[in-house]
């Protein structure tokens, strides 16, 4: 059941229409019971691994609070287990196969079989989310939750479980604890939010996707024709996953709960730390907060820091996926990071497009910062490259491509599907461009009473989702693709 089909519409009304008819406590309960046919939906034994997972965190928090407990005991009990399934589970294979590669080399052989391992769907999500609460009670933090039922809520909630937002139990736990009230206004807004998301995911991501898949899938690409797909690849990446966190912050909202911003127009990023500021927000500050900052952060001189830095996106990367490609990416931006900080670059921060209010940019000149907007957005897409190409050894032959050495013709063919790629990305920069020039995202504004909202806005809203469901059923991709981070 993915956001994208009718099974979840189904659903998710369905789900929606039974919890509004529910009081508090009943709805906590009957939540619970939804996330996990959800989960379970997918795969029945899932379930299994969440439920251990909820229980022995939840566990784990609370012997942390008994007094005289051995605090450190316990939070290592919920560290190991919660980084033993995932490095199993995720990494096992990735660590035996190079292990044998690597006693081959040499004519000897290994112990370590590959195993035939069902990688859970959402663990390194939901195992990351458990963690950071696990480790927020340790340091005195946030009191631990009482009710089993709140907290396995507060982990299994179906809108993020999957594919996140990863949320702090310090923003959600509460929300989950409290009675909750349905608004009409805000019910609206989500509903705007969700169209969005669909029309991102099925006209602009799997279009481009398929672009992307088949220049990918060339033997031998020209350089045209590989940076047209690595540029498409770009454009289904950014609309695939922000379109997943709409339709979950969507779903959510519907239900009484507002999840955090996981994007915020990373393309418009004048530097690489920009763009980690605005891309996959809730993760890179999970990274910030529970591996940079312990590790020293920038406490400890320029060198440390420079560790630091390189240390925590390598680790970033390898939580992306079990594979040599993800460690270059996360090593790549790592790098970028360190230079950045070396170089000061990162006096960028106070003039980022879309930060501020328009005068802000316009007393700074916006079009001068163009040059600087250019090349992150040229290193952002070196980086997805990396991320694409799984196959080490066509990466480097990738990156060794000159333009202008391949037949005319296929100069020409990369032309054009760079421009259907274009095409496809207008909605985005247009979206992106409408949040600067208004100061806020419309969707993403505090709930008013409905007596506050003027007419205009609900026939505004009225349209804006009749265009966009009407501009699915025409201009929507036939092949419908696997959101991307699902395998993460």
């Amino acid at each position: 059941m993915t956001f994208h089909s009718l099974d979840y519409v189904a659903f998710l009304l369905l789900v929606t229409v039974v919890y509004w008819r529910l009081p508090h406590g009943a709805q906590n309960w009957f939540l619970l019971a939804a996330s996990y046919l959800f989960y379970g939906w997918i795969h029945p034994w899932y379930c299994i691994l969440l439920g251990a997972t909820t229980v022995v965190d939840w566990w784990a928090a609370l012997r942390m609070t008994t007094p005289g407990a051995r605090r450190r005991r316990w939070l290592v009990l919920s560290l190991g287990s919660n980084l033993a399934a995932l490095g199993f589970f995720k990494y096992y294979n990735f660590f035996a196969g190079n292990v044998q590669q690597a006693l081959a080399s040499v004519g000897l052989a290994t112990p370590l079989p590959i195993l035939n391992i069902l990688l859970p769907v959402g663990i390194s999500f939901y195992t990351f989310q458990s963690l950071s609460y696990t480790i927020d009670v340790y340091r005195g933090r946030l009191p631990a939750s009482r009710s089993l039922r709140d907290f396995a809520l507060f982990v299994g909630f179906f809108p993020q479980l999957v594919a996140g937002p990863i949320e702090r139990a310090q923003a959600l736990l509460p929300r989950v604890q409290q009675a909750r009230a349905f608004n009409l206004v805000v019910a609206r807004d989500a509903l705007v939010l969700i169209a969005w998301g669909l029309f991102k995911k099925l006209v602009i991501a799997d279009n481009a996707g398929i672009i992307a898949n088949r220049v990918f899938s060339m033997k031998d690409p020209g350089f045209e024709m590989l940076w047209a797909g690595v540029f498409a690849f770009g454009i289904q990446i950014y609309a695939d996953f922000s379109a997943y966190t709409d339709i979950a912050r969507g779903s959510a909202r519907w239900l009484g709960f507002d999840l955090m911003k996981n994007f915020d127009h990373p393309y418009l990023a004048l530097s690489p730390a920009d763009f980690w500021r605005r891309w996959h927000i809730s993760l890179s500050s999970w990274f910030r907060d529970y591996l940079y900052i312990p590790l020293g952060g920038s406490r400890h001189g320029l060198p440390r820091t420079l560790a630091n830095i390189l240390t925590t996106f390598v680790v970033s990367g390898l939580w992306h996926g079990a594979s040599w490609n993800f460690v270059l990416w996360g090593g790549f931006h790592g790098l970028l990071l360190v230079i950045e900080r070396v170089w000061g670059a990162a006096r960028a921060r106070g003039r980022s497009v879309g930060r501020g209010s328009v005068g802000h940019v316009r007393r700074r000149r916006a079009w001068r910062l163009l040059p600087q907007w250019a090349a992150t957005f040229v290193l952002v897409h070196i980086g997805w490259l990396l991320f694409r190409e799984t196959d080490t050894r066509m990466l480097w032959r990738d990156l060794s491509l000159i333009p202008g050495t391949s037949p005319v013709t296929e100069q020409l063919a990369g032309l054009y599907l760079f421009l259907i790629a274009a095409t496809l990305s207008l909605p985005l920069w247009a979206h992106s461009l409408w949040t600067v020039w208004h100061g806020h995202s419309y969707t993403d504004r505090p709930a008013v009473l409905e007596s506050q909202v003027p007419t205009r806005t609900v026939v505004w809203q009225a349209a804006a989702v009749g265009v966009m469901f009407a501009t699915l059923l025409v201009l929507r991709s036939r092949t419908t693709l696997d959101f991307i981070y699902f395998q993460f």
